[in-house]
């Protein structure tokens, strides 16, 4: 048993194969301890190097809808009026406990990807600090003076 840790995908590959040559080791063996190690170690670079991101809540949802054939309409006992889903599907606002329980409940999504962070869908409101001063505009000029 020479075992090393896992610096590489061929250091990766290498883990792998040996793990499934020792898949049916007993666990109270060399093989059995070899395994355990290795996949401890397979574990641990693949965390590190293979993670797999939350995805985003819309997109979850989304994706329960079609893989049920839902429409927007099936929604609005989970989340509310029709407008209020087109809101949330849209990211201009965001989930309520009482939704994430409720799609949660319904449609067997985790509450922690609904809780995640949905990506922003719309465009970002420009400060008012940002625009160009009244000088440079003439219609704020004339609503200034």
């Amino acid at each position: 048993m020479q075992i090393h840790p896992i610096r590489t995908e061929a250091d990766h590959d290498s883990a792998v194969a040996r793990i499934a040559e020792l898949i049916g080791a007993r666990p109270d063996t060399a093989e059995g301890e070899e395994l355990d190690i290795l996949a401890t170690l397979v574990d641990a670079y693949e965390a590190k190097h293979h993670a797999i991101d939350v995805p985003d809540p819309i997109a979850a949802i989304q994706f329960r809808m079609e893989q049920q054939g839902l429409t927007r309409k099936n929604l609005e006992p989970l989340i509310g009026s029709r407008a209020r889903v087109s809101e949330v599907m849209t990211g201009r606002r965001s989930l309520t406990l009482a939704m994430i329980r409720r799609v949660r409940k319904e449609l067997g999504i985790s509450a922690d990807v609904l809780i995640g962070h949905p990506q922003k869908r719309h465009r970002k409101r420009v400060h008012s600090s940002k625009l160009e001063p009244a000088s440079v505009n003439p219609k704020r000029q004339a609503a200034a003076g």
